[in-house]
């Protein structure tokens, strides 16, 4: 068996060694400058997965950009490629379409190479590489899955390395497994599989050792083999020149020749020297069979082979950690490395083009060996590249597990992995990735894993180039990196490269390890703790939102096209459960904010109040499983606090337009959060973890900061105590409405349980009612106004929500029996069916109730309270329309009988009762003296009814037309 079968193994392998991982103490002073900037207490509250984390003793960054950057990438490109592979290149594809193959494929490299020079250079570049440099950039999820892949590639490449370094000496040292005597003395090593295994779990015993040792040694001796390298190679040019054309015997096949018919393969071939008919023999594209594998060649295959070559462009930034100026040296080095290692291949093409028999190019894979001043110099090579991309690999993927750990992405499962010996070497990942890498060897033939391999790291190229391009689309200010030549088109053209590579070397593979990344992607987004990083995916949100809602116009608002954006004002989140989750359904895909008003002088305090309490907030929101914003404001009361929350709550075209009170009454709070049966709502953020206050009640969510709010807006503090009187609440309404913002008043809604009551939708027993008629005025039955189109509205978009589907709508249509029940009825009727509103119309004679409205009225004009004006009379000279909406004097003239019978009427209506009632609110009167009055008459008329919204309309909301 000779070198040339050594193809076999590398043919689809990548070599990318990801080297030391940085542990210095510059990240005790990296995090400690930052820190500087913070409170004591806020350094505690930062996560621990965010936090820099200090090496126990580490040695100073020392090495230069040729020592740190330019040797290891250069190694890491060149390996066996430039002595194995430039002939088979050149001998399938020619001279013209190997130049071809090799500016496309430093095209798509390079345009990693950029995307890595500009993270690199923005900014403190912590050790890690490119995991780090995704991680940090796209978040945890696309790092940790990328990074376990990077992980697995280095472990299956190195043990890939050292079973073709086994091959390669087996080819030299070895004695056939037949027992066949050969001449040569220097075939003296027993083979065998066992033996094999041996001969390779010796040479990584030696990869450990160094390992182990440390990344200082490691330098030596990378430095040591970089120097065998490029003599090795000078030697290969010199031979071009000092050796005499002569014939070179050709191995025999590795495969069987299948055609009996055809003429024996050759035996020999010339090395002709530079001859002109040598070199137009080899300007044009011969593809024939393999000799190694016996497959036949095409561009496609020859490219993916020779693509492996141009790889490992990521060793120079995998030592970030021990560079003395990563953002100068990262850079220089790595684009110095490839310029190098594009201009030896080339020139080593037209070389081997000018002076070879494309005979010779096509059956001997090891040709340079035969061709060179001394034949051992090409071995020597050959085994010193290759035990240096297995060293390199094993570090790699010691590192990247190490940083894995370090980042507790996966918890309690690589807890061992972060320890480290007193020089800050991870010996434990160390031992770990020697233990996976000694497992793989047992497979012993890496053939079909080198392809996978080769995808991986393909994958975390493009990977690089994403995090690049979301940067650079996001547009955030602290993006500035000081290498400039890129932009997102660079970006595009390296993931477009990668993926096209990907695919190209092997379809089914490429798509199984998306799929595995996809896989792990979910695992740690559901698994692994919230982090701190920055997720890049806010960033791009944020500039796609900004930009749609500066194109969301105000002026082009069409009635046809109104939603309910909603601001519900939250006195107590803890008692105030079931109304929060009930205007979430009715919101209908609108804004829907939570807003809250905090008591207080930002000039008697210390600090902001509401900082503390907005995670709090947030973490109901997630708990509850609500599409919500949360709107905190500090206020010298209830009223401006709201006011000021109308004011600026929302954004451009996103702005409430109806605010919601709770009512104001004297019903005791309960605390919901304190039932584990309540809320049958899942997070739908996994990254929200529970924890458990032991001061608080509350067995789930950290709620506590919820539970002392003081600013309230109608249904008081959870102690029962009231921050705002009757007068203040009324106001509130009134301010909404010459706001022009719609307004809802919720009654008892502590009795509303979501997950019970739409229980019972199953079994055909859920109604929600409509009272569309202003009940408050008997002596008008209306229901085509303003306000009650609004209650049909609101009512249908309920409906409308899956889980209310199945809901009846009852409207209650209020009648004399004197006049015919016909005519309303079919007009109402007709009304639903033009608004595409479908409900059941029921009349409800009222006229005992408007008998007695009629009957109290006389002495209620002679009981007139002093504090009454003769003035609010003139309110009744206005138009039918607005008397109807703006109810100026109802609040005398409604006796608390009338009221009481009206309640009692309502209660009547309900068989079966129904989940919620909707009823019509009349408009608070002009004269704030009698505020109080008509609070108490709101209070008589929904006493006792259950869940119920008292609803004022001021917006057209309703349209039959297309």
């Amino acid at each position: 068996m000779s070198n040339d079968l050594i193809l076999s193994r590398f043919a689809m392998s990548e070599r990318t060694p990801l080297l030391h991982y940085r542990l210095s103490t510059s990240v005790n002073e990296q995090s400690g400058e930052h820190q500087q900037c913070l409170p004591g207490d806020a350094v505690e509250r930062i996560p621990a997965i965010s936090r820099r984390r200090s090496a126990p003793s580490s040695q100073p960054k020392k090495l230069s950009t040729f020592f740190g950057v330019v040797i290891p990438t250069l190694l890491s490109m060149f390996s066996v490629v430039v002595f194995l592979r430039i002939g088979f290149v050149v001998g399938q594809c020619g001279l013209y379409q190997a130049i071809i193959m090799f500016l496309v494929a430093y095209l798509i490299i390079s345009m990693t190479v950029l995307s890595v020079c500009a993270i690199s250079t923005n900014g403190a570049l912590d050790a890690g590489g490119a995991y780090y440099m995704i991680s940090r950039a796209l978040g945890p999820e696309f790092g940790g899955s990328l990074g376990v892949m990077f992980f697995l590639a280095n472990v299956c490449s190195s043990a890939l390395f050292v079973l073709g370094l086994v091959e390669a000496i087996m080819a030299s040292f070895g004695r056939p497994e037949d027992g066949v005597s050969t001449a040569s003395t220097l075939q003296v090593l027993p083979a065998g599989y066992w033996w094999s295994l041996l001969y390779a779990t010796g040479i990584l015993l030696v990869c450990l050792l160094v390992c182990l040792v440390g990344a200082e040694i490691y330098a030596k001796a990378t430095f040591i083999i970089f120097l065998i390298v490029m003599v090795v190679l000078a030697t290969v040019f010199i031979s071009f020149f000092a050796v005499h054309p002569h014939i070179v015997n050709l191995p025999p096949p590795s495969q069987p020749v299948s055609n009996d018919t055809g003429p024996p393969p050759p035996t020999v071939a010339n090395f002709t020297g530079f001859k002109l008919d040598t070199l137009l023999g080899n300007l044009g594209a011969h593809y024939a069979v393999d000799y190694t594998t016996g497959t036949m060649m095409s561009f496609a295959t020859v490219f993916a082979v020779m693509f492996n070559g141009c790889t490992g462009i990521m060793a120079g930034s995998n030592m970030s950690g021990d560079l003395r100026n990563p953002s100068y040296s990262i850079p220089r080095g790595t684009i110095t490395a490839v310029i190098f290692t594009f201009i030896t291949y080339n020139l080593l093409s037209l070389l081997v083009a000018c002076s070879c028999d494309r005979v010779l190019l096509q059956r001997d894979y090891s040709f340079l060996r035969d061709i060179n001043v001394w034949h051992p110099f090409v071995t020597i090579g050959v085994y010193s590249s290759t035990l240096s991309a297995a060293m390199s690999n094993l570090i790699g993927a010691s590192r990247i597990l190490y940083a894995l750990a370090r980042d507790d992405l996966f918890g309690t499962v690589l807890y061992l992995a972060k320890k480290t010996s007193r020089s800050g070497n991870p010996w434990v990942s160390v031992l770990i990735s020697w233990f996976l890498v000694q497992l793989v060897l047992f497979s012993g033939k890496l053939n079909t894993i080198a392809s996978i391999v080769t995808i991986f790291f393909l994958l975390v190229y493009a990977a690089v180039d994403l995090a690049c391009l979301a940067l650079e689309w996001a547009s955030a200010p602290n993006f500035r990196p000081t290498f400039r030549y890129f932009t997102w088109h660079t970006c595009v053209l390296g993931i477009v490269g990668c993926a096209v590579m990907m695919f190209l070397i092997n379809s089914i593979y490429a798509s199984a390890a998306i799929a595995f990344m996809l896989l792990l992607l979910l695992l740690i987004h559901y698994l692994s703790p919230t982090s701190s990083w920055g997720y890049i995916s806010q960033a791009l949100i944020f500039h796609q939102v900004r930009k749609y809602l500066l194109m969301l116009d105000v002026r082009k608002d069409h009635v046809k096209f109104w939603r309910p954006q909603v601001l519900l004002m939250v006195s107590n989140p803890r008692s105030s459960v079931g109304l929060i989750t009930f205007i979430n359904d009715i919101k209908k895909s609108g804004l829907y904010v939570l807003g809250h008003v905090q008591l207080g002088d930002l000039d008697s305090l210390p600090s902001d109040p509401l900082q503390a309490r907005y995670d709090s907030w947030l973490s109901l929101v997630d708990h509850l499983n609500i599409k919500a914003f949360v709107n905190l404001t500090l206020a010298d009361s209830v009223r401006h606090g709201v006011q000021h929350l109308l004011f600026i709550s929302g954004l451009g075209g996103m702005r409430p337009n109806t605010l919601v009170l709770g009512f104001y009454d004297d019903c005791p709070p309960e605390d919901k959060l304190t039932d584990p049966t309540y809320v049958s709502f899942k997070p739908t953020d996994p990254s929200v973890i529970p924890t458990q206050d032991p001061e608080e009640e509350c067995p789930t969510y950290h709620f506590s900061a919820l539970r002392e709010s003081s600013g309230v807006t109608g249904g008081g503090r959870l102690d029962s105590g009231k921050v705002l009187g009757p007068q203040e609440y009324v106001a509130v309404i009134a301010d909404a409405v010459k706001m022009s913002k719609n307004v809802a008043l919720a009654r008892y809604f502590h009795q509303f349980d979501r997950a019970s009551t739409l229980s019972s939708a199953g079994k055909g027993a859920l109604y929600v009612d409509v009272w569309p008629v202003n009940l408050m005025r008997p002596d008008s039955s209306s229901y085509v106004d303003t306000c009650s189109f609004f209650l049909l509205q609101l009512a249908c978009v309920l409906n409308m929500v899956r889980a209310w589907r199945h809901a009846r709508l009852r409207l209650f249509l209020c009648v004399e029996e004197g006049r015919s029940m016909r005519g309303p009825e079919e007009k109402l009727g007709h009304l639903l069916k033009q608004l595409r509103i479908k409900a059941h119309v029921y009349p409800v004679p009222w006229d005992l109730q408007v008998a007695l409205h009629w009957q109290r009225q006389g002495d209620a004009d002679k009981t007139r309270p002093p504090c009454q004006s003769p003035k609010e009379d003139e309110f009744e000279e206005e138009g039918d329309d607005d008397y109807v909406n703006s109810f100026p004097s109802n609040a005398t003239r409604v006796s608390d009988e009338y009221l009481s019978a009206v309640n009692r009427l309502i209660l009547d209506q309900t068989c079966p009762p129904p989940a919620v009632r909707f009823l019509y609110l009349p408009r608070p009167p002009a004269d704030t003296r009698r505020y109080t009055s008509y609070l108490r008459q709101l209070d008589l008329l929904t006493k006792g009814l259950g869940p119920t919204l008292l609803i004022h309309g001021v917006t057209p909301v309703i349209t039959t037309d297309l």
